[in-house]
Order: structure tokens, then C-alpha cells, then sequence
């Protein structure tokens, strides 16, 4: 993971990641995960409370109230004897998302994915890593270090460049964000009567609202294509809008002319 710019904005999704063991090297990951924008939550055996609370982190002693925090990732830096014992007294019950990635950054890979694969729910997805570095020959950045990791079980992941990337998100991701929060606008909700397309448009409205608006922005104003996606959208409606008049004409022309 290369070290980000100063900026404070990304086009990328900002994650909600927990991070299971808060010791040194746990720590030492979430500086630069807080780097590139995204929020953590901790736990750990032992209460570093107070250092996560000057890092910006929320730290949870208890357990079910870590599970419990609806993050996008779940990264497990335990040790290796204790991941066991703290893997199983997970309450993956209270898990906010069903497909939840999970990710260890343990020093062996066998054992880790063999007992990963045999207690975590199976719609939950699996990476399993290995970092190649620590605090000490990390500390000035990650940039040409060795990060070794397999895709155990879902977390589909694409190398593609960065304009690539850019080009179609703006449609996948900004168009998406763009009509839930037109729908917000609208004030949508559920009905007694809804239909199942309708209540796709309410899912849609309250997953896309749930992120900040600042996001929103972020995915308008530093990607370029996102700018045309919109002017698209704009066009589209505008045609959509036309064809419903032009058709509502010609139904009222025809009623006159038979009267």
C-alpha cells in the first residue's frame, strides 16, 4: 500500500475497517490505513484506549460492541497462539454485513486459513496476508516493500489502471450514488402496498445515504468522468420526461378527433 498525497478528499470509497489486536503492529497498520481516509475501529486484549483515542480510532474492549460497528473489513492482527481463542468468541451473529471481508496479516498462512475457513460464516470473504515488513523497516513507507497474500475465498480482485478504474466507477459507483440521493431528495419511503422494484429504490436511497455527502463530492468533483455520467443522467431524464409528454399528446389528440 504506497503512502497516499496530502489530500483530504479521494474518489475511493472510504471502508469502515476493525482491526482485532491492537498491539505494535496492529497500530503500526493503522497509521497509514488512516492515511489513505479510511475509519477504524479496535479491539484488543489489552486496553489501548487511550492511544486510539489520539489516533481518531474508537476502541471497543468489549467484543460484541467491535462486531457490532458494521465494518466493511475485519482485519485480524493477533498473535498466532491466541487466534483461536479470539476468533471463536466472535459473536458473527451480530455482524452488520453478511459478506464481510476478513483479513489476517498473521506470519504463517497454513494455519490461519485452515481454522479461517472452518469457523467464519461462509458468506463472509477471505484474504489472507502476509506483510512482508514491520514498524521498524515500514516506518518511512510501504512503497517496493513485499506484501504477500491469496485470495482465499471471494474479494474478487482486478489490476487495471488507474484511469480505467476511474472511467468505470463513474458509472458503477457515482451514477449509483447520484439517483439514491436524488431518491433521498424525494423522500422516498416504504409503503404497504410496495413493490419489489420499489423496494430496491428505498435499499438503494438508504445504503448510498449512509455514506457522507463528502463522499459524494469526492466521487464528483475529483473524477473527471464522473462530471459527463451526470450531464448523461440529465440527458436521459430529459428524454425520458419528453417521451412521456409526446406520448400523453398524441393519447389527448386521438381522444379529441374521435369526440
Amino acid at each position: 500500500m504506497a503512502e497516499p498525497p496530502p489530500s483530504s478528499s479521494s474518489s475511493r470509497r472510504r471502508l469502515k475497517i476493525g482491526i482485532i489486536g491492537f498491539g505494535p503492529f496492529g497500530q503500526f497498520l493503522s497509521k497509514t490505513i488512516l492515511k489513505h481516509g479510511h475509519t477504524i475501529t479496535a479491539t484488543s486484549r489489552t486496553d489501548h484506549s487511550h492511544l486510539a483515542s489520539d489516533l481518531g480510532i474508537s476502541f471497543h474492549r468489549d467484543m460484541n460492541g467491535f462486531v457490532e460497528a458494521d465494518n466493511d473489513v475485519i482485519l485480524i492482527s493477533t498473535s498466532i497462539v491466541s487466534l483461536s481463542d479470539v476468533v471463536s468468541s466472535m459473536p458473527f451473529h451480530s455482524l452488520k454485513r453478511a459478506a464481510t471481508l476478513f483479513v489476517d496479516v498473521l506470519s504463517v498462512k497454513e494455519y490461519p486459513k485452515e481454522f479461517l475457513l472452518q469457523v467464519l460464516p461462509p458468506e463472509s470473504d477471505l484474504l489472507c496476508t502476509h506483510p512482508m515488513f514491520g514498524p521498524e523497516s515500514g516506518r518511512d513507507g510501504w512503497n517496493g516493500l513485499n506484501f504477500m497474500y491469496e485470495k482465499v475465498r471471494g474479494c474478487k480482485m482486478l489490476e487495471m489502471s488507474c484511469e480505467e478504474h476511474d472511467k468505470l466507477a463513474a458509472r458503477s459507483q457515482f451514477l449509483t450514488h447520484a439517483v439514491g440521493r436524488t431518491l433521498s431528495e424525494m423522500k422516498i419511503e416504504s409503503t404497504s402496498i410496495d413493490t419489489k422494484n420499489f423496494q430496491s429504490l428505498v435499499k438503494l436511497k438508504e445504503s448510498t445515504t449512509k455514506d457522507s455527502f463528502d463522499l459524494f463530492c469526492g466521487l464528483f468533483v475529483h473524477n473527471k468522468y464522473a462530471r459527463e455520467e451526470l450531464k448523461n443522467l440529465e440527458v436521459a431524464f430529459q428524454n425520458v420526461k419528453r417521451k412521456l409528454l409526446d406520448g400523453m399528446s398524441k393519447k389527448l389528440d386521438l381522444s379529441v378527433s374521435n369526440h
